[in-house]
């Protein structure tokens, strides 16, 4: 059973962020991560022992604040270490009509074959999952909304319905290389 107000490990948050995905998005980065990717942009979330606590309440209290927002990224840190707090973000999320990215350094594969039952519930709420750990040798500063060649942007519902990654199309997620 999850808690009404479950407790979240934040590493930051970033109001108006226009890097972590498409329009304006509230990023929330969760603290804690086994991966530990050489060249990481983030290793200062690694460690599962900092951070902030900070209930589901007072996160998404932020994302009302802003009717501006176009949706919510979670990123890390591995967001997905803390998957069963964060399903009542989620449903909070998308009852306000917003959309959900998520960043993980794990492969969609990989989540499916593990088939946690926190991930997978968190998984139905998320529009968009940006998957696969950063690899330094594939490293692009000219991807949008990813630091290496090998990370996707998936389409969730898709890929839980087929059981098998299917991407986002470029339109699809509004991104125009023009």
């Amino acid at each position: 059973m999850i808690p009404e107000d479950p407790l979240l490990r934040i590493a930051g948050i970033v109001n108006d962020s226009i890097v972590d995905g498409p329009g304006l998005r509230l990023t929330v980065f969760l603290q804690g991560c086994q991966l530990d990717c050489p060249g990481c942009h983030n290793p200062q979330t690694h460690d599962q022992n900092k951070g902030d606590l900070q209930t589901v309440s007072s996160v998404f209290s932020l994302v009302k604040a802003n009717p501006l927002l176009s949706g919510v990224t979670l990123s890390g840190g591995e967001p997905l270490l803390q998957a069963k707090a964060l399903i009542p973000l989620a449903k909070q999320v998308k009852d306000a009509g917003l959309n959900l990215y998520v960043y993980t350094g794990y492969t969609f594969e990989q989540l499916l074959s593990e088939s946690n039952s926190d991930v997978m519930t968190l998984l139905r709420y998320v529009d968009v999952l940006i998957d696969g750990p950063f690899v330094l040798a594939q490293k692009s500063l000219s991807l949008p909304f990813r630091g290496s060649r090998n990370q996707r942007i998936l389409d969730v519902m898709s890929s839980l319905k087929e059981r098998k990654a299917i991407p986002v199309s470029d339109e699809a997620w509004g991104y125009h290389p023009d």
